[in-house]
């Protein structure tokens, strides 16, 4: 989402490279990059202005301390006054009991099925609910049926009124269902239309009166740039909702939406969305945001989402059989499908630091183990088992039956036999450390 934001940033900060102090001249000339670059990615001109004469104040007259440069100093600032200008740190749902009642508001097109069926996926799997989501979107021809499907997939109830047309009753209707039914969760997906009017906000207005949500979250997709931030104001200067979910940050989106919501409607950005995978879903951290955005990764999200995927009885059995040089081509595609699990692979390049910015040109699909994968089915349970077997009869019959040549073949060998020394370097302690616990083990 920030490729281009991060790329201006840090031509805005080479302007320092090589000043002994942060000076008024030298930072005004870094500064003036540094508000245009959030200006061209959709930052509101006051928010924008206001952002860089924050970090004026706090750059000038700073001595340069002898181990830190001036432009590290500014990436500093810079990096603080982003993450301030998100909200500052992580601010989670309100969830209250007997049943917690989420009213999820928004335009039609914004992603507010979707993102109901998510938010009942995490706060089931995360939190321990018994969620019930609630089909109160009556008007647009697919949405109950949409939800019903996702429901399916999570294995949560949807409750739906065939001919109710009355989205308030259907909502009393539905938290006295939950109590009956001992749900401690209700997520309520409304009607949204393709711009604000005036009875869609009357509606979603009743619908509150008449359930009184311990939670409103208004969704909104981070694609519509500024337009984003207006209609945000809209629906707040109404509802006054709890917070925002920004969906759709995997599409070519300037990134403006997420650094100026929170300065408009003051409410805390609290989900983001990244794809149309039921868990992808993130709590929002604006700390992390910023990191990503100064092109620093994100490690600490890389990690949490690695954890999630393993499991610590597999992962001891695994660290054993790596130790003992057992470690074969069932582990080694088992690894892949935990990856896989991880998200877009894209995206998770981004969360190292430095590899996101080198391998930002290059297209990166979710099919780029589709080969890898191939030739290791190809192979039989004993050559999976003991690599060391596979002469070159093997491996033509291998590329044979994987649609690959024996070139790749072989790469994927030496690749693996090389990983496999890696990892049990990497395990024994050698070469300065072990490998983390939790982390699948990521192949080359």
């Amino acid at each position: 989402m920030f490729e281009n934001l991060t790329e201006k940033l840090e031509n805005s900060f080479r302007l320092l490279k090589g000043e002994g102090y942060i000076t008024e001249i030298n930072v005004a000339e870094t500064l003036k990059e540094v508000r245009r670059a959030l200006l061209d990615a959709d930052v509101n001109y006051k928010i924008a202005k206001s952002f860089t004469d924050s970090v004026k104040e706090k750059a000038l007259g700073q001595n340069v301390l002898s181990s830190v440069k001036p432009g590290e100093m500014l990436v500093k600032i810079v990096h603080d006054e982003l993450a301030s200008l998100m909200g500052g740190q992580m601010e989670e749902v309100n969830i209250k009991p007997n049943p917690s009642i989420i009213l999820i508001a928004g335009l039609q097109g914004s992603g507010k099925t979707t993102f109901s069926g998510k938010l009942a996926r995490f706060l089931k799997s995360k939190k321990g609910k018994n969620p019930l989501l609630v089909a109160g979107d009556v008007y647009r021809p697919a949405a109950i049926e949409q939800l019903k499907i996702l429901g399916e997939q999570i294995d949560v109830p949807v409750y739906t009124e065939e001919g109710n047309q009355q989205p308030v009753k259907i909502s009393r209707s539905a938290v006295l269902h939950a109590r009956q039914k001992e749900h401690n969760l209700v997520i309520i997906d409304t009607a949204g239309r393709l711009a604000v009017d005036e009875q869609m906000m009357n509606e979603i207005a009743s619908v509150k009166k008449a359930v009184n949500p311990h939670e409103i979250l208004f969704v909104v997709d981070a694609m519509t740039g500024q337009d984003a931030v207006n209609t945000a104001k809209a629906f707040n200067d109404r509802l006054d909702f709890d917070g925002v979910v920004l969906t759709k940050l995997d599409g070519d989106t300037r990134g403006g939406a997420a650094l100026s919501i929170r300065s408009v409607v003051n409410k805390p950005i609290k989900f983001v969305g990244s794809g149309e995978k039921l868990d992808a879903i993130d709590v929002f951290h604006p700390e992390r945001m910023a990191d990503r955005i100064l092109g620093m990764g994100d490690i600490v999200t890389l990690v949490e989402r690695a954890q999630e995927q393993f499991d610590e009885a597999e992962s001891r059995k695994l660290h054993k059989k790596i130790a003992k040089n057992q470690f074969n081509f069932d582990d080694f595609i088992s690894q892949i499908q935990q990856i896989k699990k991880m998200g877009n692979l894209k995206e998770l390049a981004s969360m190292i630091p430095g590899v996101g910015k080198a391998m930002k040109n290059l297209d990166i699909d979710d099919d780029a183990f589709r080969g890898i994968e191939a030739i290791i089915k190809s192979m039989t349970p004993q050559e999976r088992e003991n690599p060391a077997i596979i002469n070159g009869s093997r491996r033509k019959r291998i590329a044979d039956g994987s649609g690959t040549s024996i070139q790749e073949v072989n790469r994927l060998i030496k690749q693996f036999d090389e990983t496999r020394k890696m990892m049990r370097m990497m395990t024994s302690g050698k070469k300065g450390g072990k490998m983390p616990k939790g982390m699948p083990m990521m192949g080359r």
